[in-house]
């Protein structure tokens, strides 16, 4: 009978020790059900991805946006610059200045900006990077045609102000020698009517000889 008891209360104590860990269990499963699941963290495809469009939804701001939304839109862009001068800070202001349709674009001081942007590397992400190298290079070719216009600009001034100074030049030579020519017209006439002067003359002492030689002719 005893060893029966015993039995039994091994049995009602196993049972109890497996019903208390089922407890437990279903507590912590309730509890883990009840907690939030955890925030995923982005990964780093989605970072450059976010960082990628507010760069350009800046831009695009500044292209299409009014003008108080430009001025807005480059006042933060500024202010920003002008608390942190390195980094992503000064990669959004010299876009910003780069950024074309927009009354104040500085596209020699976006040069320098990009310039010293990239030159601390390590600042940057590697999406922010691409960017800034790209527009580096827009930058560049932009401001080596418009030095290019204004040298070609420059030449053609010069040869207009070459033609101008030809076309005087042959202009003064004509008015010379029309002018020489009327002078010697001048000068042949004149000699033409001091000759038929001299030989009115001439014929006005021969008329005079005549008549004063008549009445001594018919005296005689």
């Amino acid at each position: 009978m005893l060893h029966s008891d015993k039995q039994v209360w091994r049995r009602l104590v196993a049972g109890g020790s497996l019903g208390a860990l089922l407890l437990t269990l279903g507590c912590s499963s309730l509890a883990n059900l009840q907690k939030p699941p955890p925030t995923p963290t982005p990964s780093v495809e989605i970072q450059n991805a976010g960082q990628l469009a507010s760069y350009l939804e800046m831009l695009q701001r500044l292209v299409q946006g009014s003008p108080t939304e430009q001025a807005e839109v480059l006042a933060g862009a500024r202010a920003g610059y002008e608390q942190q001068h390195q980094g992503p800070a000064q990669l959004r202001y010299a876009l910003a200045l780069a950024a074309p349709s927009h009354p104040a674009r500085d596209p020699a001081l976006a040069q320098k900006l990009l310039r010293e942007t990239l030159a601390a590397p390590e600042k940057l992400t590697s999406v922010e990077r691409a960017l800034a190298l790209l527009e580096l290079q827009r930058v560049d070719t932009e401001l080596r045609l418009q030095t290019e216009n204004q040298r070609l600009v420059a030449a053609v001034e010069r040869e207009r102000n070459r033609d101008r100074s030809s076309t005087g030049t042959a202009a003064s030579a004509v008015a010379t020698r029309r002018l020489q020519a009327e002078i010697d017209e001048n000068a042949r006439l004149k000699r033409a009517l001091d000759e038929a002067r001299a030989k009115l003359d001439a014929i006005a002492n021969i008329e005079t000889n005549i008549t004063d030689r008549k009445p001594v002719t018919e005296g005689r």
